[in-house]
């Protein structure tokens, strides 16, 4: 998984509220068993006309949206059922982190193990966010976890702190999903096998 510590990006809103994960990734699109290709099918509904087109009326086809990697949207982000293609259709399209007011909790626990930051702000600080980036276009923010801050790069920044547990702070700080977790303790897992697997050289001694 990769590392987040710090990202500067373009910032787009999506001036949505409870976005469920079949919106971000339809259902039809989970038959995959591989985990890569979803970028395309990220809110395929909404990005997407009948005859495949994309949607000249949804938010992220606009072109002072393209190339953003720092997504803002309204409350209860990510709910709905629980599926991890959620999040990697969002990863994969571009985006390193999504800003909201609240996420599903399901959906947040994902994004940690697949190294999407989500940050967590009032409903006033989103909608200075929404404000902002309507005004200025091509906005660019900074997403600095190590000191918890999101700032805006305006011609006078706007900078706004934000709370996460420490335990997924530090899990994405050092690039730590649950397979890298448990090889932490690797040297452990080995010791215990040695002495409990009977067809292990000199097991139970």
């Amino acid at each position: 998984m990769d590392a987040f510590k710090t990202h500067r990006g373009i910032l787009a809103t999506l001036d949505r509220a409870n976005v469920d994960t079949d919106q971000i990734i339809p259902k039809q699109f989970l038959k995959s068993i591989t985990r890569t290709g979803f970028g395309e099918q990220l809110f395929y509904d909404w990005r997407y006309l009948a005859d495949g087109r994309p949607n000249p009326d949804f938010e992220l086809n606009a072109p002072r949206f393209r190339g953003a990697s720092i997504l803002a949207a309204r409350h209860n982000f990510g709910c709905g059922s629980s599926r991890e293609h959620a999040v990697w259709a969002i990863r994969q399209y571009g985006f390193r982190a999504v800003i909201a007011p609240r996420f599903a909790d399901i959906f947040r626990t994902n994004s940690m193990k697949n190294g999407l930051l989500t940050v967590e702000l009032s409903d006033a600080e989103v909608e200075e966010i929404f404000r902002m980036a309507g005004r200025y276009a091509g906005l660019e923010a900074t997403v600095d976890l190590e000191h918890q801050r999101l700032v805006l790069h305006l011609p006078e920044e706007i900078a706004f702190h934000f709370e996460i547990d420490p335990a997924v702070k530090e899990h994405l700080i050092r690039g730590l999903d649950d397979i890298g977790l448990t090889l932490q303790r690797e040297g452990a897992i080995t010791r215990f096998e040695s002495r409990h697997d009977p067809q292990w050289p000199g097991a139970h001694r």
